[in-house]
């Protein structure tokens, strides 16, 4: 198991990737071939269950794409279960406190780092066929981060920057700016000055930052700034933006036709 994402973050360099949220393989295959670095499975906000994350990392496979999923939660078993299908990244939302993220990271690492449960039989270890060479790398090639969306993680930050094994920080600006009390809407000065609290944190500590831009001038500001881990894209969103498009133009050219 060698993840090239872990490598390209530890360099310093930029990577891009999209979320996953249609629950559709066949839009995990055309986004793996469009040369990203990485995509993450949402099993946050999708219906989706581990049955179908692991048809989309099947999709994904011989693409050279690195698969990450976001957990529904900082649930062990849940974390366990997305791990098996060979993701090798996993990002773990609402984490809070410096317990609940090394709670994340042990969750994520096998024994004696982390108390993963083990198996050869799964789809990350090859069926069995790859059982000890992936469980002596997997410790070393997961990718590990938290996100920080409330008032209580920014107050904490500092602590959670310490916990070891963790390699990222997400920042979700949406429910960073509706812990605040400004539902919805990060634009705030006050969401804006509490982001500008995390970066320097995180951007002067040994872990990386990301987090989902909304255009590509977005994203450009956020690399300038030190991001390294970008989500650019979300499948279903992108199919809306560009329906709604198309079918705007034909109306306000044609009308009903």
């Amino acid at each position: 198991m060698q993840n090239p994402v872990k490598y390209k973050l530890k360099n310093g360099q930029k990577t891009i990737g999209a979320f996953l949220q249609t629950l559709s393989p066949v839009a995990a295959e055309i986004l793996a071939n469009a040369g990203f670095d990485w995509l993450i499975v949402d099993l946050e906000h999708s219906p989706g269950g581990f049955d179908n994350l692991q048809a989309q990392v099947q999709a994904m496979n011989g693409s050279g794409v690195v698969p990450f999923a976001r957990a529904p939660w900082n649930d062990a078993v849940a974390i366990k279960r997305i791990l098996d299908t060979g993701v090798m990244g996993v990002l773990v939302p609402y984490v809070n406190t410096r317990a609940e993220a090394e709670a994340a990271v042990a969750a994520c690492k096998y024994p004696p780092q982390g108390f993963r449960g083990v198996a050869g039989s799964p789809r990350a270890a090859g069926y069995t066929r790859n059982t000890m060479p992936y469980l002596t790398t997997a410790n070393d090639e997961t990718i590990v981060m938290t996100a920080v969306e409330t008032r209580e993680a920014v107050e904490n930050l500092d602590e959670i920057l310490q916990v070891e094994g963790l390699d990222g920080i997400f920042i979700g600006p949406v429910d960073l700016a509706s812990s605040l009390g400004y539902l919805g809407d990060p634009s705030r000065p006050e969401v804006q000055e509490m982001i500008g609290v995390i970066e320097r944190k995180v951007l002067t500590s040994d872990k990386f930052l990301g987090t989902l831009a909304a255009n590509w001038d977005k994203a450009q500001a956020c690399f300038d700034k030190g991001y390294r881990w970008m989500v650019v894209m979300q499948d279903g969103a992108t199919l809306v933006r560009a329906s709604d498009e198309l079918v705007a133009r034909f109306r306000g050219d044609y009308g009903d036709g």
